[in-house]
């Protein structure tokens, strides 16, 4: 029988005892709520190919294709199994990536807020990992926004950031895109820095990714020494879980209300993970 097991301070949830391949309609709606309510849900031991991960992750939402498929050379098209199974590794064949982000560290960041519509759930399933390295981060930003100081959150009601398209969350400058001067000239959506979550009704801090972004009407200086600021607050330690991965681990989560970062790992070593990136619901 299907179980939900808390991971740390109401934040993150194991979902246990359940074959994401033979899921009834009545244990989805289980672990959907659960994503809502914990922000990040785990399930382990998952065996499930490019069009299972598909699926099931269908069931949150419509599917978006692989970020910028129009622009990937034809020939890594060739080896992409599912236009909606992105694959994030470091793994080369014949000298050529076969996926993105490399090795190195990324950085605090909620995927895509450089779009107008950002992905509400992301969905990440592991089929190699490293033996040390590549551990994940989440962070709740519904408990750091609660953690805000009563005048900043006054300070902050109302303003908007401009969120960085031109660079990845590694901080690599995109193929097509320019290096600028200012935050303030870089290419990407702005949204309000404070957002009400639209299924739960919960206020969450929506900072994006530290680099490149931009308080709206704010000199530069001032944006920056403003961010800095609510930064602070952004990962505090009992509002974060670590996610070491093992082989068949399946994680969702919630990209309104979450950060995640990504530690760095030898190069030498292979690590190879699948995602899906779930639009919102019609």
């Amino acid at each position: 029988m299907l179980e939900i097991q808390a991971i740390k301070n109401g934040f993150g949830a194991d979902v246990l005892n359940v074959d994401l391949k033979a899921l009834s309609d009545q244990d989805f709606e289980r672990i959907y709520q659960s994503w809502l309510e914990y922000g990040v849900v785990r399930v382990r031991d998952q065996k499930l190919g490019d069009d299972d991960l598909q699926e099931f992750s269908a069931r949150f939402g419509p599917l978006e294709t692989i970020p910028q498929y129009d622009k990937i050379p034809e020939e890594y098209k060739k080896i992409i199994k599912n236009k909606y199974v992105t694959i994030i590794s470091n793994v080369k064949e014949n000298g050529m990536p076969i996926g993105a982000l490399g090795n190195t560290e990324s950085k605090w960041h909620s995927d895509m807020t450089y779009i107008e519509t950002p992905p509400p759930a992301s969905v990440l399933l592991a089929e190699e990992i490293p033996p040390e390295g590549g551990d994940t981060w989440f962070a709740n930003q519904h408990a750091a926004y609660e953690a805000l100081p009563d005048d900043l959150k006054v300070r902050i009601a109302g303003l908007s950031i401009k969120h960085d398209g031109a660079h990845n969350s590694v901080g690599e400058l995109r193929p097509g895109f320019e290096a600028v001067a200012s935050p303030r000239l870089s290419p990407g959506a702005i949204h309000p820095i404070v957002r009400t979550h639209a299924e739960t009704g919960k206020k969450c801090l929506y900072l994006g990714r530290r680099e490149w972004a931009y308080v709206v009407c704010l000199e530069d200086d001032d944006s920056e020494a403003l961010l800095d600021e609510l930064w602070r607050y952004a990962a505090l330690e009992d509002n974060v879980i670590i996610q070491q991965w093992r082989v068949g681990d399946l994680i969702i989560w919630d990209n309104r209300s979450v950060l995640h970062r990504r530690d760095d790992f030898d190069p030498d070593e292979r690590r190879l993970l699948r995602r899906c990136q779930v639009l919102p619901r019609v």
